[in-house]
């Protein structure tokens, strides 16, 4: 189940990016600001928007780290940003001042990768900001750039349709074409897929295009072997131009954005299609999914930001999440839990798992025991008037653990009971 919970329309053009750290998202737009909010409550900070382009921003991107932001623009610059003070630390030029498409970080947050309109393409040291190493493609302007997981490779897509792969000192490997009408997008899984001989390492990389589809290829690659690219098969969800797609963090869902004004969510391992959200009134021009975070952030030429939450469990239930959630889950921060326990009603829980320090890998370990005996929470849930005849015969431990109750106050369940309330009203008519 996906939910939208909020919408950001604060840019006055289309919205062109969007970005996620483990704590902020960041927008830019064709107004030539980038915007900064908080992961918390989706407030702006103090310092945002952040100004110092003269044309259109065309990409944003946070370091792996998530103290630096970059944005690029038609004005030929990328500029880097701290990202908690909205200082500008450097401004890089592009060779030849072309219009700058696209811009990504290696995995180190040691290197910045740079695409501009006429084809060239730049890698720059992100810590001395100068440029490393440089390239260029044959044919068309260079739209996409992607780092593998590990650093190793760099794929660049242009609007000639062409998918190039350089290696980590920004020697041409090999260059395919992808699709027929331009590409739009390219996006590593940050997972590596399992399997391979030694030292041989497997990535799935995805491709969008103005053709109206997305294809998926696998990407091996060693010192000893080299290098190759496979295709493994098209996705065809949407009607019109696909301009953006983007992997969640586990690499088992990919999203995608279209001149539809769709956004589809996919299982990549069935290529079976979750669920369609159509809520945007214009080109969905981009989309991310947030690292640590079971969010998604898509926008849109109609100028807004949607930001849509998957439904969780509740933490009694970890034990049967699937994989995936749980490796999201276990790269939580206190904040982020204390964020999830607000979301899904339990406020009244955040102070007591404050107290006892819970992140993400505690949570999953929680245990009925843990809750009732570490945490002095019951874990359980009771009809009131049951419970009330327990305490009244003078019985001080649980009925389900047998442990001794901290207290006797009953506090409500609310959100069981709004949850049998759906139930009833949808299967009681």
């Amino acid at each position: 189940m996906v939910k939208l919970v909020h919408t950001l329309a604060d840019h006055g053009d289309d919205v062109s990016c969007c970005a996620f750290s483990s704590s902020l998202l960041a927008t830019c737009s064709l107004d030539k600001t980038i915007r900064l909010y908080s992961l918390s409550d989706f407030a702006e900070l103090p310092h945002s928007p952040l100004k110092f382009h003269t044309y259109a921003v065309h990409c944003c991107c946070f370091s792996p780290s998530g103290h630096i932001l970059a944005s690029c623009s038609t004005d030929g610059t990328t500029v880097l940003w701290n990202a908690h003070s909205g200082q500008p630390l450097t401004v890089m030029e592009q060779p030849g001042g072309s219009p700058v498409r696209v811009c990504c970080f290696s995995p180190d947050s040691a290197y910045l990768a740079s695409g501009a309109a006429d084809g060239s393409v730049v890698v720059w040291n992100a810590q001395s900001y100068k440029l490393y190493r440089c390239g260029a493609v044959k044919d068309g302007s260079l739209v996409a750039c992607a780092f593998s997981p590990e650093g190793s490779l760099l794929v660049t897509g242009s609007s000639s349709g062409d998918l190039t792969v350089w290696d980590g000192r920004m020697r041409f490997l090999h260059a395919e074409k992808a699709h027929d009408l331009g590409i739009t997008c390219c996006a590593f899984s940050p997972q590596p897929l399992s399997g391979g001989e030694q030292g041989l390492q497997f990535y799935r990389l995805a491709s969008c295009g103005q053709d109206c589809e997305i294809k998926l290829w696998v990407v091996s690659f060693s010192h000893a072997s080299g290098f190759e690219l496979k295709y493994k098969c098209t996705l065809r969800g949407h009607c019109a131009p696909v301009l953006a797609c983007a992997f969640s963090h586990d690499g088992q869902m990919l999203v995608s954005g279209s001149v539809d004004k769709s956004v589809i969510i996919y299982d990549v391992g069935t290529q079976s299609v979750l669920h369609t959200l159509t809520q945007h009134t214009r080109y969905v021009t981009t989309c991310a999914f947030a690292p640590n975070t079971l969010l998604l952030a898509t926008g849109s030429m109609d100028k807004t930001v949607n930001i849509w939450q998957f439904d969780l469990e509740t933490p009694c239930q970890a034990g049967s999440m699937s994989d995936q959630l749980k490796q999201v889950i276990e790269d939580w921060s206190e904040e982020d839990v204390s964020t999830w326990l607000r979301a899904e009603g339990l406020e009244h829980l955040v102070g007591i798992f404050q107290i006892n320090n819970i992140d993400g890998r505690e949570l999953l370990h929680l245990t009925k025991e843990s809750l009732a005996g570490d945490l002095k929470i019951d874990g359980y849930s009771y009809e009131r008037e049951a419970m009330e005849n327990w305490i009244h015969k003078k019985k001080r431990t649980s009925p389900m653990t047998n442990l001794v109750l901290p207290s006797l106050i009953l506090t409500p369940n609310r959100t069981l009971k709004m949850a049998i309330n759906r139930w009833l009203e949808t299967h009681q008519k």
